[in-house]
C-alpha cells in the first residue's frame, strides 16, 4: 500500500474555508473595532454622538486626510515612502488660494496647475528614489522642505485671506456642497477608494506595484519594469497630494503656510493602519478607508468626551507605533503562510505518477486561494 501526499489548505480548515477564525478577525477585525466604538461614544454620549450633525462633521473634517492616507498607500504598496505629502499639501492649499484670491486666476485653471504640479513633484521623488537610488525616506524629506520652504516664500510667513468678495462659489463648493445630504469631499474619498481598488486589485499595474513591494529583483526577472513602476506610484501620490490641497483651500477659504504639516501623521496612520486589515500584510486602499474611519471614531469621541489639546498627538503617535509593529506581524504571517504553501506545492511533485491526479481536489480547486503571494507575469 502506497502513501500518497496529498496537497492540504492553509490553516487545515475545511474546503471552502480557506481562512479560520484568527484570520477572520485578522481581515475584519479593525472594521469590527469601528463599529465598537461607534457604539461605545454612542452610549457614553447620547444626545451628541449618534447624531447627522456629528455625522456630517466626522465627514467633513476626515475626508482630507482620508485622501491623504490613500495617496500615501500607493508608494507603500511598492515598499517606499513618501514623506513630502504634508508639506505637499500645504503648499497646493497656499498656491490656490494666491493665485485665485491675490491673482485672480479662474479656479478650474487653478486646479489644473495644481494637478500638473502633483506630476512634477511625484517625478521627482521618484526619480530621486529609483536613478538616484537616495532611500525614500531621506529623498521625500527633502523635496518635502524644499515644498515648505516654498510656501514660506509664497506667503511671507503669514496667512493669505480673500478680499471683501471671497473665493469664487464654484470653487468653495468643491468643499461644501453636499451629494444625496452626504459632504461632497467624502464621496471624493468613496471615488479614490474605487480607482485605487480597481488599480491595485485588478488591473496588471496593480499586481506589478506589489510585486515590486515583495520582490524587485524577482520584478526584474520576469520582465516588469520596476523604475517606472515606483516613479508612477509617486507620481500617483503627488497627483492625490495636490488634490487635497485644492479641497483645503476650499474648505478653510485661507491660505495657512503651517496648516500641512499636521496631516503627515494622520496620513501615514491610516495608510500603515490600513495594510493590517481587509488584506493583512498588504496596503490596500479598502483597509486604509477602513483605518481612518477608527481614527475618525475614535478622535471624535475622544475630543467629546472633553480630552485635552495634547491627546490628538498621542493618540495619533500611539498608533502609528502600534499599526508599524501590526503592520510587520501581519507580513510577516503572509510570509510564513506563503512559504508553507510552496513547501506543500513540492511535496506534492513527489507524488507516484501511478496515483494519477487522485491528490488534486475533485472539485476543480487547489491550494491557490491560499494567503500567499502572488508572482504575476509580465504582460
Amino acid at each position: 500500500m502506497r502513501a500518497t501526499l496529498r496537497p492540504r489548505r492553509a490553516g487545515g480548515g475545511p474546503r471552502g474555508t480557506s481562512r479560520g477564525n484568527g484570520s477572520l478577525i485578522g481581515v475584519y477585525g479593525l472594521l469590527g473595532l469601528a463599529v465598537l466604538l461607534f457604539a461605545l461614544f454612542s452610549v457614553l454620549l447620547p444626545e451628541t454622538f449618534p447624531t447627522g450633525t456629528n455625522l456630517r462633521a466626522i465627514l467633513t473634517n476626515q475626508s482630507i486626510p482620508a485622501i491623504l492616507a490613500l495617496g500615501a498607500t500607493i508608494p507603500i504598496v511598492t515598499g517606499r515612502f513618501d514623506l513630502s505629502i504634508g508639506f505637499g499639501i500645504g503648499l497646493a492649499h497656499v498656491v490656490a488660494m494666491w493665485l485665485i484670491a491675490e491673482h485672480g486666476v479662474p479656479w478650474p485653471v487653478v486646479v489644473l496647475l495644481l494637478l500638473g504640479g502633483g506630476v512634477v513633484i511625484g517625478l521627482l521623488n521618484g526619480l530621486l528614489v529609483e536613478l538616484a537610488q537616495i532611500d525614500s525616506f531621506i529623498a521625500t524629506l527633502g523635496t518635502g522642505s524644499i515644498l515648505y520652504a516654498l510656501t514660506g516664500w509664497i506667503t511671507g510667513g503669514a496667512r493669505i485671506v480673500p478680499g471683501l468678495h471671497g473665493l469664487p462659489p464654484g470653487f468653495t463648493h468643491l468643499a461644501d456642497s453636499s451629494v444625496l445630504t452626504v459632504p461632497v469631499t467624502f464621496w471624493y474619498v468613496v471615488a479614490l477608494v474605487l480607482v485605487l481598488w480597481l488599480c491595485l486589485e485588478h488591473l496588471p499595474t496593480g499586481r506589478y506595484l506589489y510585486v515590486v513591494g515583495a520582490n524587485p529583483r524577482a520584478a526584474e526577472l520576469v520582465g516588469i519594469p520596476r523604475r517606472k513602476v515606483v516613479v508612477l506610484a509617486f507620481v500617483g501620490s503627488g497627483v492625490i497630494t495636490a488634490f487635497a490641497g485644492a479641497v483645503l483651500a476650499a474648505q478653510q477659504q485661507i491660505g495657512d503656510p503651517s496648516a500641512g504639516s499636521s496631516y503627515l501623521l494622520p496620513a501615514f496612520v491610516g495608510a500603515l493602519l490600513g495594510s493590517t486589515t481587509i488584506r493583512p500584510g498588504r496596503a490596500n486602499a479598502v483597509g486604509t478607508l477602513v483605518a481612518v474611519s477608527v481614527l475618525a471614531v475614535g478622535l471624535s469621541g475622544l475630543q467629546q468626551e472633553g480630552a485635552a489639546f495634547w491627546v490628538t498627538p498621542m493618540f495619533n503617535g500611539l498608533t502609528l507605533l502600534a499599526a508599524v509593529g501590526m503592520a510587520g506581524y501581519a507580513a510577516r504571517r503572509r510570509e510564513r503562510a506563503g512559504g508553507v504553501v510552496g513547501t506543500r506545492r513540492r511535496s506534492d511533485s513527489l507524488v507516484d505518477p501511478a496515483d494519477g491526479d487522485r491528490s488534486r481536489p475533485t472539485d476543480g480547486s487547489g491550494p491557490t486561494d491560499t494567503p500567499g503571494p502572488v508572482m504575476p507575469l509580465a504582460r
